[in-house]
């Protein structure tokens, strides 16, 4: 009889929320289909897949297409470089995504406002390859326009694309130039979600701009800072190929401190189409991603219950 009681009080509490579960629909749709019936897929990754058999007809070869990654002793070296990277842009792209909309509300001028935001936001939408071809006009060593600029001013000429050390600073600017725009109108629509009469409050009491910032909009801002710092970090081994393909294309003088894990297997396998092994790297990739976040929802959970993702 519990059980049954249990029943009709789910089936109650569905009934009362139906119109929230039809607004949920087209998220749940789009989950299960893109997220959840990929996955028997996985199976690719631990056989060796030709097309006339399938996915489930391919001979099994267990853990033989993760052995590309470990034998080729790049694995180390790809992992740090995916990872570091991936934290600049994380870090750095959150710390100046939460400055530029703190500074946008501050902006009094609704038109100056909205041109400002329009500006920032472009740069999201600009195709990768152009913006490839963007640096390369810049900073290309015989006609791009850095040195054509010392050449006029009688200086040494610059040769960027045989220097691999300069390029990790490269590809943070760029990837912030790209994408501070679109991360920070999460946070200037969190900024607009705080309580109007707090501020108003604060400002009878005395406090000036700085107070109204750090004791107010930032703590306000606080728990969408966190989250959206866990969902970034199941992503931190997957790197932006689009970003590092079409800037350092194929040149193997930079590859130390640019290659990452997708340009190393693109690499690999368009050399001989091999879905298994870039099955069994994307696997990889996933798991390290699912235990950061874990680890990391653990340790939000431990320190603000309020904060974790679950």
């Amino acid at each position: 009889m519990k059980r049954s009681n249990d029943n009709q009080g789910f089936l109650k509490k569905l009934s009362r929320s139906k119109v929230l579960l039809l607004m949920c629909t087209p998220a749940i749709l789009f989950f299960f289909l893109f997220s959840y019936m990929p996955l028997p897929g996985i199976w690719v990754a631990f056989v060796k897949y030709n097309y006339r058999d399938g996915i489930f007809g391919s001979k099994f070869v267990g853990l033989s297409n993760f052995e590309f990654l470990i034998s080729s002793g790049k694995l180390v070296e790809l992992t740090i470089n995916t990872i570091l990277y991936n934290l600049c842009f994380i870090i750095l792209g959150n710390l100046l995504a939460v400055l530029v909309a703190i500074l946008l509300n501050e902006i009094r001028s609704r038109m100056f406002k909205k041109v400002s935001q329009t500006l920032m936001f472009l740069p999201y939408f600009v195709s990768q390859v152009l913006i490839g071809i963007l640096v390369f006009n810049m900073l290309n060593y015989d006609t791009g326009f850095v040195n054509n600029m010392l050449g006029s001013l009688g200086l040494e000429l610059w040769e960027p694309y045989s220097d691999p050390n300069v390029w990790p600073p490269i590809l943070i600017l760029v990837y912030l130039w790209q994408n501070t725009g679109y991360n920070s109108v999460v946070y200037f629509a969190a900024i607009m979600g705080i309580d109007a009469g707090i501020i108003e409050a604060a400002k009878v009491d005395g406090a000036n701009c700085f107070h109204k910032i750090w004791h107010i909009v930032l703590p306000g801002l606080k728990p969408t800072i966190v989250i959206l710092l866990l969902f970034a970090l199941g992503g931190i081994v997957k790197g932006n190929f689009g970003l590092f393909y079409n800037i350092i294309g194929t040149n193997s003088l930079l590859f130390p401190t640019t290659d990452i894990i997708e340009t190393y297997v693109y690499r690999a396998v368009t050399a001989d189409f091999n879905f298994s092994t870039a099955s069994a790297v994307g696997l990889y990739q996933s798991l390290i991603g699912f235990v950061i976040v874990m680890a990391v929802n653990f340790t939000v959970k431990k320190i603000e219950p309020d904060y974790s993702l679950f």
